[in-house]
């Protein structure tokens, strides 16, 4: 077995792999001996015919593509181990040559993990952030939570307005003709909450009980019907009810009843520490963003676009298997959202993007800095995953192997080299 490796533009690599004829013949038996029991020829049990005659029957090829199959990822896997090159990227394979008494001979095109020329990293500047807390902001909190305490009233004496919550009765109609999933009744609806379609809510404010309404919108473009699409359209509503929230009185009973506090000051300031430590954590994370997105934008590294492909798509995954978590797969994600897996890919490629330049930028400092994790904070990191894991802090590195714990330290580096942009860069 042998690899040359053909370095191309853009940090892709053409390998080109060849397999001696011992394997070759090995993997043509063994695609033979998958495929036997479901080829036959006359005289012979299913099975029972050599491999040979089949190979004249069918053609010298018969066995070629499983046998392909067969040798790629193992010939791949190990010449692509044993190079120790840095690849980024799933491999776009060709099969050059396959033929039996011949070596096997296929190319890999694949990306490889840029270079990264850093520029300015220490000393960067960027905004400072404000981390003060405003009575407004306060008011705003505690009204949520009056909100949540409020009750609903009936309301008799006047027509609808914003935030009041209605029953109606409605059926839809485009063209003049009634459409499938557009009449409903008792449907309680809160004006404002644009849970249906254009301006519909709207279009009931001063709209009195019992009165019969006619409502016009328009069906969005990119709707998930898509006979109703773009369309425009008239509901026949029925107010059938209003109601309204009724909120308690901001005083000393309110903050004993919602909090621990006895008092409404004591309330207040009680969230105003929690909105303080909510806006230290947010701005923690802002100051972390930009510093990299600073570093990012003086740095030099040339990404393929295999490699860009390759994150984007893991990122689909990803978001594939948090949606199973849920109970949703991606055809129904598709069909809620009017997107289908290539406007996906396309809306996942700028983050993926982003997420492979601030990883190389990171793994730049690291190696910039010398950036390595102590044993203690090796062992303290084990011990913080045992702790997630409820497991005994003595087996945690049972399961641990050498390649796990050497990717345990490089997220650690990576943390490192965070603190370390942050804590030399410059507010202003």
């Amino acid at each position: 077995m042998s690899l040359q490796v053909e370095k191309l533009e853009h940090n892709m690599a053409k390998l080109t792999i060849e397999v001696g004829e011992d394997e070759v013949e090995k993997a043509l038996q063994a695609a033979y001996n998958k495929n036997k029991n479901k080829m036959s020829i006359p005289g012979f049990r299913k099975g029972k015919v050599p491999r040979q005659m089949l190979e004249k029957m069918y053609g010298p090829a018969v066995f070629y593509e499983d046998a392909a199959n067969i040798l790629i990822p193992n010939a791949y896997g190990k010449e692509v181990k044993e190079s120790e090159l840095e690849i980024v990227s799933q491999p776009d394979i060709d099969i050059v040559q396959i033929e039996k008494g011949k070596p096997f001979i296929f190319s890999a095109q694949v990306a490889l993990k840029p270079e990264v020329v850093l520029g300015a990293y220490k000393g960067v500047s960027v905004p400072k952030t404000d981390l003060e807390v405003t009575e407004e902001e306060i008011i705003k909190e505690i009204d949520r939570e009056r909100e949540n305490n409020a009750r609903t009233v009936a309301v008799l004496d006047r027509p609808v307005k914003d935030k009041d919550i209605t029953l109606i009765d409605f059926e839809g109609f485009v063209d003049g003709t009634p459409f499938e999933g557009g009449k409903g009744e008792n449907h309680s609806l809160t004006i404002g909450s644009h849970s249906f379609i254009d301006t519909f809510e709207e279009q009931l404010i001063g709209k009195q009980i019992g009165e019969k309404v006619e409502v016009h919108v328009t069906f969005p473009k990119e709707y998930h019907v898509k006979e109703l699409a773009g369309k425009p359209a008239m509901f026949q509503v029925t107010i059938k009810e209003i109601k309204e929230k009724e909120l308690p009185e901001l005083d000393d009973e309110f903050a004993s009843e919602v909090s621990e506090f006895e008092t409404l000051e004591e309330y207040k300031g009680d969230i105003r520490e929690k909105i303080l430590k909510r806006k230290e954590e947010n701005a923690k994370r802002e100051k972390e963003d930009a510093v990299l997105q600073a570093i990012i934008d003086q740095a030099t590294m040339d990404i393929p676009e295999a490699m860009i492909e390759t994150q984007a798509r893991q990122s689909v995954e990803d978001y594939v298997g948090r949606l199973s978590s849920q109970g949703l797969s991606i055809d129904q994600y598709f069909q809620f959202t009017g997107l289908n897996m290539e406007k996906f890919l396309a809306q996942m490629r700028p983050m993926a993007e982003q997420r492979i330049k601030g990883g190389l930028v990171l793994e730049a400092v690291v190696k910039a800095e010398n950036i390595e994790p102590t044993e203690e904070e090796l062992q303290e990191e084990l011990k913080r995953m045992a702790e997630a894991y409820h497991m005994e802090e003595e087996n945690v590195n049972d399961f641990i192997d050498e390649e796990l714990k050497k990717q345990i330290k490089k997220d650690m580096a990576m943390k490192k080299a965070v603190e370390f942009i942050v804590e030399h860069a410059v507010e202003e």
